[in-house]
């Protein structure tokens, strides 16, 4: 199958998702988000882009492959467009190529390169592109970026052609997504008040306000209020909890043979789970997850994996 087969017979529905800068990003949605409606209504793709308090962001692309290259090349048309612009008052004398990351499941890294790195070498001799795929996966995923360098068109076609690859060999088992993690901005406390720091900027910031004052009551000694600024104090410190409702008779493969399931999923979200005791009558069971936003809804995220592969059959135990 040939990078030609997805441009036509082959329009089939594809992800991808684009790791980027907040800076780029920003290029990307444009003022009021106009650039990025407009790549929306000229390519037909869906278009999302992650929170936006983080220094890196991801965009996916979603749809049908000629409405995916179609979003891909605008977005790579405003790299580019920025590159010239940022030339225009610099002494630099050579264009800088253009650069981006794509967010793949290591699962699938091993086909893209190929055998004794066969694969990646004849992508980045048949498309002009460089293309490096990371040794080890993004925090707190089973995904690793790939970096690929080019002029435009190399790029594309370096990105049809990891497509391929990627539709030839699907991934295997479950794939947990690289969600970026907001900066840690420096915080300050005035007036019992929290701001983070952003430039030249001190932003309220409600949520650490309220943990500061929690934290406060909740002190064994007594803290005395200060001005002084402090970094390292996360938002997602705080714990919450979140309650699930699981069919009976799909319990058993969160749980596993003799607890093994449910405790690798604790393990690897970092959230403590409880599964409640089956309550005569009902033919559901009320699981409890308890940590902080992030280790809750990576354990979401598991158990729901888990319940859909049992439903296509694919569960193991």
């Amino acid at each position: 199958m040939d990078s030609g087969v997805i441009e036509g017979g082959l329009n089939v529905t594809l992800t991808i998702r684009l790791l980027m800068h907040g800076k780029e990003v920003g290029s990307i949605i444009g003022k009021k988000g106009e650039s990025v409606k407009k790549m929306r209504e000229e390519s037909g793709a869906r278009i999302n882009i992650s929170e936006g308090n983080c220094p890196e962001r991801i965009i996916t692309l979603a749809g049908p492959t000629t409405s995916i290259f179609k979003a891909f090349s605008m977005i790579i048309d405003k790299l580019e467009e920025d590159i010239s612009s940022s030339m225009t008052n610099s002494t630099a004398t050579s264009k800088p190529p253009v650069t981006l990351r794509i967010v793949v499941p290591a699962s699938q890294c091993g086909s893209l390169i190929g055998k004794g790195g066969c694969k990646i070498k004849e992508i980045r001799e048949s498309t002009g592109a460089q293309v490096q795929v990371a040794g080890d996966m993004l925090p707190n995923s089973t995904e690793r970026a790939i970096t690929i360098a080019g002029t435009p068109q190399s790029i594309i076609e370096c990105v049809k052609q990891i497509c391929v690859v990627m539709l030839e060999s699907p991934p295997k088992g479950v794939t947990i997504p690289y969600r970026p993690k907001p900066s840690g901005s420096p915080v300050i406390f005035a007036g019992g008040q929290a701001y983070a720091v952003q430039g030249q900027h001190a932003i309220p910031q409600p949520d650490l306000t309220k943990l500061h004052q929690l934290a406060m009551q909740q002190s064994p000694f007594p803290l005395a209020p200060s001005n002084q600024g402090f970094t390292g104090m996360d938002a997602s410190a705080q714990t919450g909890s979140h309650e699930m409702t699981i069919p009976n008779d799909l319990i058993g493969c969160i749980i596993g043979r003799q607890g093994a399931k449910i405790n690798e999923i604790r393990q690897m979200s970092g959230a403590q789970i409880k599964i409640a005791n089956p309550v005569e009558g009902s033919t559901d069971r009320q699981v409890t997850i308890t940590g902080s936003p992030a280790s809750i809804s990576l354990a979401e995220y598991l158990i729901n994996a888990r319940l859909s592969s049992e439903a296509t059959g694919l569960a193991t135990n």
